[in-house]
């Protein structure tokens, strides 16, 4: 890694070169089988814990690019944590995010041809007419990347019954992280 000259080193750079590093062991062998106890030592997923799981979860299931599976299959891995909490944390936090997607959706549309709005027109039409084809059940798949957030964002747009959102929204991740937190923890290797 570069760095400036007369620069001091910031004591996050070598966890930030753990994480590269772990990219690129991931990235290099796409057809192996991944042992990640054994294999990738990353101290600064297992340092941040629960709560990093949680921020990483919440900050996934927002509009942000991040995430959650690749922290809580090192954490799960790890054997130093519980993976019923670590499935539940994670739920937990990738809901809430489902749910500000939501309220974003109820009450900030008016904004939608703002340079700054998170989703996008195209992002917002497909999200819609996925929703309308198969309705609520839709939301199901709210874990599935590219069309998740916007889905969870429309939804709020279309005032759908929270308690049922958050039911349905749950249910779906929970269910995503119990199979990843399975296969990093070699329970379906």
């Amino acid at each position: 890694m570069r760095r400036c000259l007369g620069t001091k080193r910031h004591p996050g750079a070598q966890r930030y070169e753990d994480a590269v590093s772990l990219g690129d062991q991931i990235h290099t062998r796409p057809n192996a089988q991944h042992n990640f106890s054994a294999e990738v030592k990353a101290p600064f997923m297992i340092d941040a814990g629960y709560l990093g799981l949680f921020a990483s979860a919440f900050l996934a299931s927002t509009l942000v690019p991040v995430s959650s599976e690749a922290v809580l299959g090192v954490l799960a891995a790890s054997a130093k944590f519980n993976v019923f909490v670590l499935v539940s944390v994670a739920t937990l936090g990738n809901t809430l995010g489902a749910v500000l997607n939501w309220l974003l959706g109820r009450f900030c549309l008016r904004w939608q041809d703002r340079k700054w709005f998170p989703v996008k027109p195209a992002a917002m039409a497909r999200a819609t007419a996925w929703f309308q084809r198969f309705g609520i059940w839709s939301i199901l798949l709210a874990w599935v990347p590219l069309i998740g957030d916007p889905l969870t964002f429309v939804a709020g747009v279309l005032r759908m019954n929270f308690w049922l959102f958050v039911l349905l929204v749950g249910v779906g991740k929970a269910a995503r992280y119990v199979v990843v937190a399975a296969v990093a923890h070699g329970l379906w290797a």
